[in-house]
């Protein structure tokens, strides 16, 4: 399994949110670097990001919400969210978020 994971739930729908494009970032010298991309599945997840272990440090998960929302035909104020993280190697990472059009919140899960 991917050391880093994600989620995603439409707290407005009740559903997954399905094919959300998701860009993981390392942040290196003053810059992000991209590590791996993905589009979340049926279950609003995507699980294989990453193939092996990443070092410490601080990462960075990008989620196009504009283009999800755009497919529902449904306004939104937030065009992507990013959700800045440290990491501590050897251990997992699952990071979900609840999304609706004008608010989202998340939190380190299991």
């Amino acid at each position: 399994m991917s050391p880093i994971t994600t989620h995603i739930l439409d707290t407005t729908l009740g559903k997954p949110a399905e094919g959300v494009s998701i860009t993981l970032c390392r942040h290196q010298q003053n810059d992000w670097m991209e590590l791996a991309q993905g589009s979340t599945n049926s279950d609003g997840r995507i699980s294989n990001l990453l193939s092996e272990a990443i070092p410490s440090g601080t990462y960075k998960l990008r989620f196009e919400t504009q283009a999800y929302f755009d497919k529902l035909g449904v306004t939104t104020f937030y065009p992507f969210v990013d959700i800045t993280f440290s990491v501590i190697t050897g251990e997992h990472y699952h990071i979900p978020l609840l999304l609706n059009p004008f608010g989202y919140s998340t939190y380190r899960g299991s």
